[in-house]
């Protein structure tokens, strides 16, 4: 699709072009001239909205979408769209389905099923089989079908060799290991974040120990192997002060955070509504402040959605029964810049795409156009109507926003949100 983007400000720190508003002429999928006040002989289709801003398309580390076998939560085709309507250009998939993408097989059914839509899609391959956390799984098979990373989603590897085996074993290829970090033994059968709200509400606790000394443990045999270790959406401050130390030595490890644990805290689950319940938890308010400076000083590499479509049948039941997981993808942009100051906000959501060798593309002249569309200034409220997925788990309902995505424009395609 051929067209021109009138009057919009570039936010791209990599680009000459930062901070100024220009006109983006893009044909065949790449950006061909980039000035004040670009003519249009040809009356290519123009693109003009109130406030507009561009950047370099957004990634998101941590989506779930069901497909196969979950497909009444999410299609990989919606939800791809869904994607693309939330500003995101591309995104890294879960291993959250049934059967678990474990081999060369279910990667390549996945990026089969993914070909030709506007937002591009990453797979996640499950570090062990049916990622039970006993043997590993098939990961330079499912490095050669297109994997970029390695974990099981929600999971703690509670066998520590195995682990260890892993970053051993994917420094042949460069490979990535996920590892999400919750203790099970000390987890137990907790339902929400160990302190005043749980205890007040009667709900069993989940210690900020159980997070800590998992990552305490993972950074340790990270030390010992070397490789490349992403550690998910952590929760806590300690969390943040380990992650901190281990950077300080030297060792290869990101991490990433949730835009819920930025944005809400404990408080929320006094209604006892599930769309609150999520893993980690959401902590406290001392906790989401020690995430939020730690996005501001670079610690924390990146940002995710962590999307999650959940049925209602598994959300609408007691709290102590119900499934784990918001839908975040639609909130993402505007939840954030409630707490954090644009420019912020963009560079953690474009990050990820170096730690998962995924390729940039700066605003320049002769690149591939992958931009995010959107204005940073609206204030909104985020409704039902607001809602693109098949599932409608979303934690942020009712929760004001400041900012929204217009859309994007990548792999020669223009999608919007209506």
């Amino acid at each position: 699709m051929n067209l021109i983007i009138r009057q919009a400000k570039v936010i791209d720190p990599k680009s000459t072009y930062h901070n100024e508003t220009a006109d983006l002429k893009i044909e065949n999928g790449v950006i061909t001239k980039i000035g004040k006040k670009i003519q249009n002989p040809d009356k290519l289709k123009e693109i003009t909205f109130e406030g507009l801003h561009i950047s370099q398309g957004w990634f998101d580390s941590s989506v779930s979408l069901g497909e196969p076998g979950f497909e009444d939560r999410e299609t990989l085709s919606n939800g791809l769209n869904v994607a693309g309507k939330s500003g995101f250009t591309a995104i890294a998939l879960q291993p959250n389905a049934f059967p678990i993408p474990d081999n060369q097989s279910g990667i390549s059914f996945t990026k089969r099923k993914a070909e030709g839509a506007a937002t591009d899609l990453f797979p996640i391959g499950a570090l062990t089989k049916v990622s039970e956390g006993k043997d590993l799984a098939e990961l330079f098979d499912m490095k050669n079908s297109g994997a970029v990373a390695f974990g099981d989603y929600n999971k703690s590897l509670s066998n520590a060799n195995l682990l260890k085996i892993a970053l051993q074993y994917v420094q042949d290829f460069d490979g990535l290991i996920i590892a999400y970090s919750q203790d099970s033994d000390i987890k137990g059968v907790g339902v929400a974040n160990e302190g005043i709200v749980s205890t007040r509400l009667g709900l069993k606790g989940i210690p900020s120990l159980a997070e800590e000394l998992q990552i305490s443990r993972n950074l340790f045999i990270l030390e010992y192997t070397g490789g490349k270790l992403h550690i998910p959406t952590i929760s806590t401050a300690k969390s943040v002060q380990l992650i901190k130390e281990a950077k300080a030595k030297g060792l290869n490890v990101t991490c990433s955070v949730a835009v819920h644990n930025l944005v809400l805290t404990d408080e929320k689950l006094d209604g006892f509504d599930t769309r609150y319940k999520v893993t980690p938890p959401l902590r406290s308010d001392a906790d989401r402040k020690a995430l939020v400076k730690a996005v501001k000083d670079g610690i924390i590499d990146m940002i995710t959605s962590d999307h999650n479509p959940m049925d209602i049948e598994h959300k609408k039941m007691e709290f102590d029964m119900a499934k784990n997981g918001t839908i975040g993808l639609e909130s993402a942009f505007g939840a954030l810049l409630t707490v954090l100051p644009l420019e912020t906000v963009i560079e953690k959501l474009i990050s990820g795409k170096e730690i998962f060798s995924i390729e940039e593309n700066v605003i320049k002249e002769g690149n591939k156009a992958v931009l995010s569309l959107f204005n940073p200034e609206i204030k909104w409220t985020f409704g039902k109507e607001n809602i693109l997925s098949k599932s409608k788990n979303s934690a942020f309902l009712g929760q004001s926003m400041k900012g929204k995505a217009y859309g994007i424009y990548n792999n020669n395609q223009l999608i919007l949100n209506d």
